[in-house]
C-alpha cells in the first residue's frame, strides 16, 4: 500500500483517488497557510552539485527538465547537494560562494520556490542519518565497483576519501528519503541510480515491502550528454574538459558564438547524425534541444546549407538565444544574498518535513530507537 504524506505542514484527509494516468494515488493536501488541492503522488527528486561553473551540457541535461519537472512532480523536489561537493579538495569559502551561484543560476532558468521545493541539503540532516542505515544494506562490492569512485580516485594527489566511495550510498539517502517516484538524472548518473534501486529493493526486502519507494531514472532522449566541443567523443565538463570546448550558462553571446563557431566537426560535409561524425551529431543534438525540435527535424532543415558553417551559425544563435534570458536574470537575482538564503531556508523546511517521515518508518522497522506510537 502506498503512503500518503504524513509530514508537518501538510494536512491529509478524505478517500485515495486513482489517478487516471499511471497507478498513483491522489490525496487532498493542504500546505500550512495555504489551499487545499488534489496532488498526484508522482513525486520528483534530483541533486545538483554546487561545485563549478554550470555549463551548456548541466542546463541541456539536468536543469531543463528541473524546470519542466515543476509542471508533473508533486512535489518536484531539488536539492544543491553540497555535502557531496566535501568529497574531494575544496575552498570552504569558494563552496558558499558557488552554491549561491547555482541557486541564482536555477531560479533564473525557471525554477519557482513557490512551484517546487529547493534547498541546502546540509540543511536537511534526515540525510545524513538514513544514509548511515541504508549503509547496512549496501554491499561493499558494489561501491567499489562504481566508475565515478575508480576516476576521481586516481585524480586526487593527496588523499582519497572515504566519502568518494560513500558517495552512492548519500545519493540514495538523497532520493529514497523523500520516496520520490522519479530522478531526472544526465547519462552518466545511470550506474548510481541504479544502485540506489537495488538498495531500496534490499531495504524492503529485509525490511518491509513498502517502506521505500524503488524510484525510476528519467533521461532525456535528446542532450542527455552533451559533448565538449573540441573533444566531441568526451563530456563537456568545467573540470575535465576544453576551456573553449565548454559553453558556460553564463557566457555572454560573442563567447558563447565564437565557441560554437570554432567546434571540431568530422570529414564529410553531410549533416547527419551518426557514430562516425561525433562532432556533428552533437551539435545537432544541441540545435535539436534549443529549438524544441527532433534531431531529424534539424537534419532536414539542414539539407540546403553550404556546409558545415552554417550548422554552427545556426547553433550560436539557437544557443545565445536560449542562454540570454537565463544570465539576464541571473544578474538581477545574484546579488541579493539575503533572499536566496530565505529562499533555501524555506525549501529546507517542506523538505525536512516530508523527509522526516520516511526517516521515522525506516528507523522503527529496523528497530532503532523508540517505537512509533
Amino acid at each position: 500500500m502506498e503512503r500518503p504524506p504524513r509530514a508537518e505542514g501538510l494536512r491529509s484527509g478524505g478517500p485515495a483517488i486513482r489517478c487516471a494516468a499511471a497507478d498513483r494515488r491522489q490525496w487532498p493536501l493542504t500546505w500550512a497557510g495555504g489551499t487545499t488541492r488534489f496532488v498526484g503522488l508522482v513525486r520528483i527528486f534530483s541533486g545538483i552539485q554546487p561545485t563549478g561553473r554550470k555549463h551548456l551540457g548541466n542546463y541541456i541535461g539536468a536543469i531543463r527538465q528541473y524546470v519542466d519537472g515543476q509542471d508533473r512532480g508533486d512535489p518536484a523536489i531539488y536539492c544543491i547537494v553540497d555535502l557531496h561537493a566535501i568529497t574531494v579538495a575544496y575552498e570552504p569559502s569558494e563552496l558558499r560562494e558557488r552554491l549561491y551561484d547555482t541557486t541564482a543560476i536555477l531560479i533564473a532558468a525557471g525554477l519557482d520556490p513557490d512551484r517546487c521545493i529547493l534547498f541546502r541539503q546540509s540543511d536537511v540532516r534526515e540525510h545524513t542519518e538514513l544514509c548511515w542505515l541504508l549503509s547496512s544494506v549496501t554491499a561493499i562490492g558494489e561501491l567499489n565497483r562504481m566508475h565515478q569512485f575508480r576516476d576521481k580516485s586516481l585524480a586526487q594527489r593527496e588523499l582519497v576519501s572515504s566519502g568518494l566511495l560513500f558517495y552512492p550510498v548519500l545519493q540514495a539517502a538523497d532520493v529514497l528519503a523523500y520516496r520520490a517516484h522519479e530522478v531526472p538524472v544526465g547519462e552518466d548518473q545511470r550506474e548510481h541510480l541504479e544502485l540506489m534501486r537495488d538498495v531500496a529493493r534490499r531495504f524492503n526486502a529485509r525490511y518491509g515491502e513498502d517502506i521505500l519507494v524503488v524510484p525510476e531514472h528519467r533521461i532525456p532522449e535528446v542532450g542527455a550528454r552533451i559533448m565538449d566541443l573540441q573533444e566531441p567523443t568526451r563530456k563537456m565538463s568545467t573540470t575535465g574538459g576544453t576551456e573553449e570546448g565548454t559553453v558556460l550558462v553564463l557566457d555572454d553571446p560573442k563567447t558563447i558564438e565564437k565557441k560554437i563557431k570554432r567546434a571540431v566537426t568530422d570529414s564529410g560535409t553531410e549533416i547527419r547524425r551518426a557514430p562516425d561524425k561525433p562532432g556533428v551529431s552533437n551539435l545537432i543534438d544541441v540545435l535539436a534541444v534549443a529549438r524544441g525540435v527532433s534531431p531529424a527535424a534539424v537534419e532536414e532543415d539542414m539539407r540546403s546549407a553550404r556546409g558545415y558553417g552554417d550548422l554552427k551559425g545556426a547553433v550560436a544563435e539557437a544557443v545565445v538565444g536560449m542562454l540570454g534570458p537565463v544570465r539576464e536574470r541571473y544578474a538581477e537575482i545574484r546579488p541579493d544574498q539575503d533572499r536566496l538564503e530565505a529562499i533555501l531556508a524555506q525549501g529546507a523546511d517542506k523538505a525536512s518535513a516530508l523527509a522526516s517521515d520516511t526517516l521515522a518508518d525506516v528507523r522503527d522497522a529496523m528497530g532503532v530507537g523508540a517505537p512509533q506510537r
